[in-house]
């Protein structure tokens, strides 16, 4: 596979074999982040629980010390005056039915977060194949089907990120950008890890952090220490 230019430089700058301390390896990723662009850095964690099981799901959401560095657009499903509350807070779109319409007629996803009171999820359930294959369904335990839908907004818009198991037992998560320097790249990578230990499920047996790596869009992954996170 061949790699650019930058790529190569930015490998030399890591050591494959070593595991490094959350505080190095944040200060690693922001060196070798050398795109034209302010690259996104990601924290992949392996765990050893078995994801077809329903007593080993992880998943949950944590709002970020420091944001995502992203601005996340919400859509707010909910009437009376839970949509005021949800426009008072601060959210791009409010509405019920109508938006259900826009995105079956206009294939219209002009939002990175949904958040809905618990009886508007009748009318959302129409959209389940559409939302759940683009991680868009709300969801309780990620605090996106709530009645406080005011707090729902201002966690997003702070910086809120859902952490949840692929089929491979995988955690894919944003932890900032490459811009925010290593000590604030630190800060939300042990939130976000904090919270991710402390899903740890009742059935999960033996060890439960695998392996942890974190990475820019277009950089080396740099192996995390995990013996030291729990």
């Amino acid at each position: 596979m061949f790699r650019g230019k930058n790529y190569q430089d930015s490998a030399k700058l890591v050591d494959k074999a070593k595991l490094y301390d959350v505080a190095e390896a944040c200060d690693l990723v922001c060196k070798t982040s050398k795109a034209k662009f302010d690259e996104t850095v990601e924290l992949h964690v392996r765990l050893g629980v078995d994801s077809r099981h329903a007593d080993q799901q992880v998943r949950g959401a944590v709002v970020l010390p420091n944001g995502t560095g992203k601005t996340v657009r919400t859509l707010v499903f909910a009437k009376g005056d839970f949509a005021k509350a949800a426009e008072a807070a601060g959210s791009d779109y409010v509405g019920a039915e109508e938006y259900v319409q826009k995105i079956q007629s206009e294939n219209w996803f002009d939002f990175d977060v949904i958040i809905a009171t618990p009886d508007m999820m009748g009318v959302i359930g129409r959209l389940g194949k559409v939302l759940g294959p683009k991680g868009l369904m709300p969801n309780p335990k990620a605090g996106t089907v709530t009645t406080d839908v005011a707090k729902a907004v201002t966690d997003a818009k702070a910086g809120k990120v859902e952490y949840r198991l692929d089929k491979s037992n995988i955690i894919h998560c944003p932890i900032g950008k490459s811009s925010f320097g290593a000590e604030k790249l630190a800060e939300n990578f042990n939130a976000l890890m904090g919270a991710i230990i402390k899903a740890k499920p009742a059935a999960a047996k033996g060890q439960y952090i695998k392996s942890c790596t974190i990475a820019s869009t277009m950089g080396p992954g740099v192996k995390v220490n995990s013996a030291k996170l729990g």
